[in-house]
């Protein structure tokens, strides 16, 4: 079976596809700064070190690597931080293996729907809508721009825009248990999302499908507002929910610019991975979140 090289291996979907892969007979290594098991190895961004001994007989790279977009508030120092982290490792990536002359069957990224912009529209987003001129958009077009230059050098390349990823482990789903649970702001804007084992089942296809390059929209086919999102979640978590969303005003206050991602959001067509013949374990809310409690 093929061997994978994993970026960003040790996080939340790092940790589950990689069980998913070797559950799948791939043989799996792992990119991070403190490697501490056999399949691990070390790399160092700012410093432009991979370990060559990561990419010995590697087919496929998936790089999930990257500063988290949510973790901290907006400096300009953590902005430019959340692109290098992204394009400067995809950078690295690929000299190692053009110096190592390494026959890799295909790149497959990680990015963003924050592509289309941090805005609340009633246009639904497909794959060729363009870009928005804000600073999430930004990082997603830088990189998925790093990640495309895999295709230039004749590898087949894939970006997954992956929105607000549901697990029992962690994550976004785990900071909105609460108490009382409400919405966000006004509560119009939607929430595109997806179950942890969809997005990893979706990077397997990735790598089967030999037919399958280019960006696809890595989210749910059901569409929710913060409210509605909401109301589902309270309901299967057995919590009070109450409709006065938490104030933009107060998000502003607390985390500045970045509020923007929670305020904002317009909903992401799934109709192109579907039309690959990808089909959804978990396509509705509340049977994702049935099987998350």
């Amino acid at each position: 079976m093929a061997k994978v090289l994993l970026t960003g291996g040790t996080g939340l979907i790092g940790t589950q596809l990689s069980s998913l892969l070797k559950r799948k007979g791939y043989e799996v290594s792992i990119l991070t700064r403190t490697p501490k098991k056999e399949d691990e190895y070390a790399w160092d961004v700012h410093n432009n070190y991979i370990d060559d001994k990561a990419l010995d007989d590697i087919g496929y790279v998936i790089h999930l690597a990257g500063a988290g977009i949510a973790d901290k508030k907006w400096t300009s120092e953590r902005k430019q931080e959340i692109i290098d982290s992204r394009v400067k490792s995809a950078e690295l990536l690929l000299r190692k293996v053009k110096a190592l002359n390494t026959p890799l069957k295909a790149f497959i990224s990680s990015s963003g729907i924050g592509y289309y912009g941090a805005v609340t529209t009633e246009k639904i987003f497909k794959e060729n809508d363009p870009s928005y001129d804000d600073y999430i958009s930004e990082v997603c077009q830088l990189w998925e721009k790093a990640a495309f230059v895999f295709k230039v050098e004749g590898i087949r390349t894939v970006a997954l825009r992956t929105g607000v990823v549901l697990s029992k482990d962690g994550g976004a789903l785990s900071k909105m248990k609460t108490p009382i649970i409400s919405p966000i702001g006004s509560g119009k804007q939607y929430l595109p999302w997806i179950h942890i084992d969809d997005l990893c089942e979706m990077y397997l296809k990735a790598i089967e499908d030999a037919e399958m390059s280019g960006v696809f929209n890595a989210v749910a086919p059901e569409h929710h507002t913060s409210t509605s999102f909401s109301k589902t979640l309270a309901k299967n978590y057995k919590k009070p929910f109450i409709l006065l969303g938490v104030p933009a005003f107060l998000l502003k206050l607390i985390f500045g610019e970045l509020s923007v991602i929670l305020l904002k959001g317009s909903r992401v067509s799934s109709e192109k991975i579907e039309s690959k013949g990808f089909t959804f374990r978990f396509p509705t809310l509340q049977n994702a979140l049935k099987n998350l409690f």
